[in-house]
């Protein structure tokens, strides 16, 4: 039985990593270097946001077809709505940044989201953060800083990059950490004002984030370029393909891992996959490393695990506040249920565990309700 247990805890936490890196080079793969003889450059990221969420969405929905679960939204449309645009924004900007700035860089500057996410979690949420975790929010920032100055960060479709692309590539990342960290905030309050489980989560939010990236590409006329593109250069269909069936599976595997290990092993996980991502990216694609960028990465890392190595799992206290619907403020009264289950607290009782990656719709849950209060801030996929 022990022999059985250690085998799957290894395959579990192998595919978790496994399928996170193959992720990555998916994505600098598919946005950074041509397809077909003449080397032509996929730049629609709208469509690319649109398969990833299709894909999810019919997981969800044949998830919850197989197991005859209820299909009634749990929370109010327009609470998954948000959730959706600003998903979408932020995975579109992510996506747009890599044909500015080198993928190391977008990777690395997503650590600096635990920033906005304090920020905006006092504002809507009222909630408190000790000067410590100010402090280690400010640490990552500069080793972003270092990691920047150290070397070259532009992006391999720029090869004669000026200031201007570095501002566009830095300016698509700013958006980035801000809308992403709305839409943790926005997340952890849908999900601490309904009792939804995480399938329901997910398939409305990727339904929603569907229609709008949908909408989106017909409006940006990404659309049938994209489609063009594939019909052209069939081996860039089977990227996306893979790509969107890497995001499905990331979302699985990321369920299973939070459910038997808890927050903190996800959080560990998901900070040595940011680490390893860059290396695989530096041999994949040979871009390597200046000595002045390893030192930025040093200080990153270094931060963020001794955030980690301080964020035990410790129980929340009840907050006492009344669950708002999503995007109203700690001003706010809001009319949606409330559960007889604790709400985060303070910064002082319950430390937020924030997580580089990319965010997965529905982990939110997952974390709640098996890190007896613990608050994990995965990234998008």
């Amino acid at each position: 039985m022990v022999a059985s247990d250690l085998f799957w805890d290894v395959l579990g936490l192998a595919t978790i990593t496994g399928s996170l890196l193959v992720y990555g080079v998916l994505q600098e793969r598919i946005m950074t270097i041509g397809f077909g003889p003449h080397s032509e450059l996929f730049e629609n990221s709208i469509f690319l946001v649109l398969c990833n969420r299709l894909c999810t969405c019919l997981l969800a929905f044949f998830f919850i077809a197989v197991t005859q679960s209820d299909v009634h939204p749990t929370a109010p449309l327009t609470s998954y709505g948000a959730v959706s645009f600003t998903n979408v924004v932020a995975t579109s900007c992510q996506y747009e940044a890599l044909k500015y700035v080198s993928f190391a860089i977008q990777t690395l500057a997503k650590s600096a989201k635990a920033l906005p996410v304090m920020i905006w979690g006092s504002v809507y949420t009222g909630r408190r953060y000790k000067p410590s975790e100010y402090i280690q929010a400010a640490t990552i920032t500069l080793g972003c800083t270092v990691f920047v100055l150290g070397g070259d960060v532009s992006s391999r479709t720029v090869p004669n990059a000026t200031s201007t692309t570095y501002l566009v590539g830095a300016g698509l990342m700013a958006l980035y950490l801000g809308v992403d960290g709305l839409t943790s905030t926005w997340q952890d309050q849908l999900f601490q004002g309904y009792n939804m489980s995480i399938w329901d989560q997910v398939m409305y939010t990727t339904a929603f984030s569907t229609f709008f990236s949908f909408s989106a590409a017909i409006t940006s006329g990404q659309l049938i370029p994209s489609l063009h593109f594939v019909i052209r250069n069939p081996d860039a269909m089977y990227y996306i393909l893979a790509l969107s069936a890497s995001s499905a599976a990331v979302q699985l595997v990321i369920s299973y891992t939070i459910k038997r290990y808890g927050a903190v092993v996800f959080a560990t996980i998901m900070t040595t996959r940011q680490f390893f991502s860059i290396l695989l990216s530096s041999a994949v694609f040979w871009t390597p490393l200046q000595a002045g960028q390893w030192v930025g990465l040093v200080i990153v890392f270094g931060a963020m695990y001794a955030r980690l190595l301080r964020s035990g799992p410790r129980p929340g206290k009840p907050s006492g506040r009344t669950p708002r619907h999503v995007g109203e403020g700690a001003g706010s009264r809001g009319n949606s249920p409330t559960m007889n289950t604790p709400t985060s607290g303070g910064g002082a009782d319950k430390p937020t565990t924030v997580v580089i990656g990319h965010q997965v719709p529905g982990v939110h849950a997952l974390v709640h309700s098996h890190s007896h209060g613990h608050t994990a801030t995965p990234d998008k996929v």
